[in-house]
C-alpha cells in the first residue's frame, strides 16, 4: 500500500501525526473528486450542480435557496450563480414566496430528475470503485473517525 510520504517524495518525516492524517485526507478528498468531477461532466454538470439537484430530489419539493446552500456537501460561495447556471440549463425552476418576495423557492424540473436517474447506476459503480476494497467495518471505522474529525466544527470551535 503506498504511504503518503512516498507519494508526495517527501524526504524527511511529517511535522506531526495531525499534519500527516490531514495531508492525507485532503490528498483522498482531492483524487475522489477528481474521479467524481469526470463522472459529472460526462452528464454535463458540476459538482456542486449535481448537490444542488440531489438535495431538491432527496427532498421532493422546492427548497428556498439559502436552505439548500446549508446542505451542500461543500460550501459554495455564490450559491445564486449556481442555480443561476442550472436554471439556464433548464435543471431547476425559480419562484418567488408568496408571503415574503425575498424567499425564493428553487423546484427541480423533470429533465434533471432524468439526468439524476440515468446518473444513479453510474454514480453508485464509482462508490463501489473507490471503496469497495474496504470491508463493512473498515468503513463503519472511517465513517466514525471522519465525523469525529469534523466534530470540533460542528460544536463551533476551531475555525
Amino acid at each position: 500500500m503506498a504511504k503518503l510520504r512516498d507519494e508526495l517524495k517527501k524526504r524527511q518525516p511529517f511535522a506531526s501525526p495531525e499534519q500527516e492524517a490531514m495531508l492525507n485526507i485532503l490528498r483522498t478528498g482531492d483524487q475522489f473528486e477528481n474521479r467524481f468531477g469526470r463522472l459529472f461532466r460526462e452528464y454535463g454538470l458540476t459538482s456542486s450542480q449535481y448537490n444542488v439537484l440531489r438535495i431538491l430530489r432527496g427532498d421532493g419539493k422546492p427548497l428556498p435557496s439559502l436552505e439548500i446552500a446549508d446542505r451542500m456537501i461543500q460550501v459554495v460561495p455564490a450559491i445564486t450563480g449556481l442555480i443561476d447556471r442550472l436554471e439556464k440549463q433548464n435543471l431547476v425552476k425559480r419562484r418567488r414566496c408568496e408571503e415574503d418576495r425575498r424567499v425564493v423557492y428553487v423546484e427541480i424540473t423533470s429533465k434533471a430528475l432524468g439526468i439524476l436517474k440515468k446518473l444513479d447506476g453510474p454514480l453508485m459503480k464509482l462508490h463501489e470503485q473507490l471503496l469497495g476494497h474496504m470491508s463493512r467495518r473498515d468503513l463503519q471505522q472511517l465513517i466514525r473517525l471522519l465525523e469525529k474529525a469534523r466534530q470540533p466544527l460542528v460544536e463551533g470551535s476551531p475555525g
